[in-house]
């Protein structure tokens, strides 16, 4: 999940600043759109993350069971 996080929050930062760069208003209004999707993305994402103390042994448990079943898929 904080890879899906991280990326979202590239990709609208990569957007805000294409269209600060950007002559055409088709093209700026078209990325800051984009931006504000992957925002409210980000968003979503990091609602659904625990809080608390245990935090990065649940992340490490899910990214080792997610490893286990991609490997049984093979």
């Amino acid at each position: 999940m904080n890879k899906e996080l991280r990326e979202f929050r590239r990709l609208e930062r990569v957007c805000l600043e294409q269209a600060a760069l950007s002559t055409m208003d088709l093209t700026r209004t078209g990325l800051l759109k984009v931006a504000e999707d992957c925002r409210i993305a980000a968003e979503a994402i990091e609602a659904r993350l625990p809080r608390g103390p245990f935090v990065g042994a649940v992340q490490a448990l899910v990214l080792a069971l997610s490893a286990t079943r991609m490997s049984n898929r093979h």
